[in-house]
């Protein structure tokens, strides 16, 4: 750990030669450091100018106590203050990303449709051909009658969808929503992912998402799954000495520690990856493509027709086989005018376009559409949110459905009910002897991964961790009446063995300030730990 932090976090001179290949470790090293002196607003230009930035930190082989950059003290984190945080995210900007698309984005969208542009020409053509023949007064009503079409089909098409994206937006915040276990004020609090800001210290455990890019502070290494963003399945571990970047997104496989934020939002690496790759998020039902292909088809037959159509009208009209209202020849050669021709060419020409119009039904996809959308909004009435409209469709051919428990159906929130020792359950802590009482208090308190804190004697107390450890803790400082920080002063945690998915089970050794003993304490599944224990405590009155 000699050369990757410094006190003081001193950023040296950009490295201006990049290595021109990138193994993995160099990936890893320009991922991480990239985004780290570019997240700073250019206040001074409005325009983004992206030029690669690296910068070398050293970190002296004892624990830092503050990180002067970030003005963050690596055991209480930040202060927290509304005027800090208000600042922070100032400077480095908050944990978002995208914002909602506003409905003028929309309604360029319409404007793409290639039906909506051919209507628009046919309107165009016959309001002119119109008003020239018949005058201003009686002229513009063809013209006008498909401009106010067109005009009805883009308004109910944008705002269709700009209603739609904003309940997906909501949605989307809602389910992303996360809580995250960070140190503010020397206190260990859960606050929304969109919360984090820069300098933050930020408690990982198993499972959790790293809700920003930073750099591993303290704890035991951690396994992380970092498929999402580098497509490996294998896990990346972190650690304090070889590899100390976490990554936004990323999620912890095993191992607890805790992290520095040092990107968010828009600057993090996750998000300038993904800001480079065009996605098309616009899925569509299978009803949906088979419509799409049927209008695809229908409108290359009425391409075809339609040019078919226009051709023969203009050798007809140009060889002289064609008669107005009156009888009359209309092409007569250089005895034409130059008006009635154009009159007629463009007559011609509208003819052939309307046919197209015609031939082309768009209009079903959009039908499906509304339908659909019309769907999502009965079944909000039952507390149901379609987060895609294309599931709508699908879920009307689903016969069973698999969900998660664990924070689905239930509420994630677990309560110790029964407490044995031994083969017999114990209804109050008064009937244990002072000694195992003191035992398992030690085991509640010191083998955790989780934190208690109090603001004032009459206060409720908080509790942080896994849904598991503040159960545990929860009995513990309720029914048996635990200390957490006394119990910290008079033992010294000699070593922590973290919970594994493998092993089960989640270990600390301690020793006692009092009379110096030693002891060790599991905690984990029943098979497991069982199998472990060679001989029995008989239970002593005190």
């Amino acid at each position: 750990m000699s050369n990757i932090f410094h006190l003081n976090l001193n950023c040296k001179e950009p490295i201006p030669d990049v290595p021109t290949i990138l193994s993995k470790p160099n990936k890893r090293w320009h991922l991480a450091l990239h985004p780290l002196l570019n997240e700073k607003r250019k206040e001074s230009s409005k325009l983004p100018v992206t030029t690669p930035s690296f910068v070398a930190l050293n970190v002296k082989p004892d624990a830092f106590s503050s990180i002067d950059q970030t003005k963050t003290d690596v055991k209480n984190g930040i202060c927290g203050a509304v005027h800090d945080i208000a600042l922070r995210q100032e400077v480095f900007g908050s944990n978002t990303y995208q914002t909602a698309k506003s409905l003028f984005h929309f309604v360029m969208e319409a404007f793409k449709d290639l039906t909506i542009l051919i209507l628009l020409l046919c309107a165009t053509l016959s309001l002119g051909s119109g008003i020239k023949e018949h005058g201003l007064k009686e002229g513009w009503y063809d013209g006008g009658s498909i401009f106010a079409a067109v005009l009805l089909i883009i308004s109910v098409s944008t705002l269709s969808n700009f209603r739609h994206n904003r309940l997906l937006e909501k949605l989307s915040k809602v389910s992303n929503d996360i809580k995250v276990d960070v140190v503010r004020n020397g206190r260990r609090q859960q606050i929304s992912i969109f919360e984090i800001v820069v300098g933050d210290v930020v408690c990982l455990k198993i499972s959790d998402q790293v809700p920003a890019d930073g750099l591993f502070l303290d704890g035991h290494p951690l396994q992380v799954d970092e498929s999402s963003m580098t497509g490996e399945s294998d896990h990346v571990e972190v650690n304090s000495s070889q590899n100390p970047f976490l990554f936004s997104g990323t999620k912890v496989a095993d191992g607890s520690a805790q992290m520095l934020v040092t990107s968010v939002g828009v600057n993090t690496t996750c998000c300038q990856m993904m800001s480079t790759i065009s996605r098309d998020t616009n899925d569509q039902t299978p009803l949906q493509a088979r419509l799409k292909k049927l209008t695809s088809s229908t409108g290359k037959v009425g391409m075809a027709v339609a040019f078919l159509v226009l051709v023969v009208s203009l050798v007809r009209y140009f060889s002289g086989n064609t008669e107005d209202e009156n009888g009359n020849q209309e092409f007569i050669g250089s005895n034409t005018k130059a008006v009635d021709m154009v009159n007629s060419v463009v007559r011609i020409i509208a003819a052939a376009v309307t046919i197209v119009v015609v031939a082309m039904p768009e209009g079903l996809s959009l039908a499906v559409t509304l339908i659909l959308a019309y769907s999502m909004k009965r079944m909000m009435a039952d507390q149901t949110m379609v987060r895609k409209l294309s599931a709508c469709e699908t879920m009307g051919s689903v016969t069973t459905i698999c969900t998660d428990k664990t924070g689905t159906l239930t509420l994630n929130q677990m309560k110790v009910t029964k407490f044995c020792l031994g083969q017999e359950p114990i209804e109050a802590f008064s009937s244990i002897s002072t000694n195992l009482l003191n035992l398992i208090q030690q085991g509640a308190a010191l083998n955790t991964s989780g934190s208690v804190y109090r603001a004032t004697s009459g206060s409720k107390f908080e509790l942080s961790g896994s849904p598991t450890e503040k159960a545990i803790l929860s009995w513990a400082v309720l029914e048996l009446d635990m200390d957490m920080e006394i119990l910290k002063q008079t033992c010294t945690i000699l070593h922590v063995e973290a919970f594994n998915s493998e092993k089960k089970r989640s270990g600390v050794s301690i020793r006692s300030k009092a009379d110096n003993t030693i002891h060790v304490h599991w905690k984990g599944a029943a098979e497991m730990i069982l199998a472990m224990c060679s001989s029995t405590m008989m239970l002593l009155e005190a």
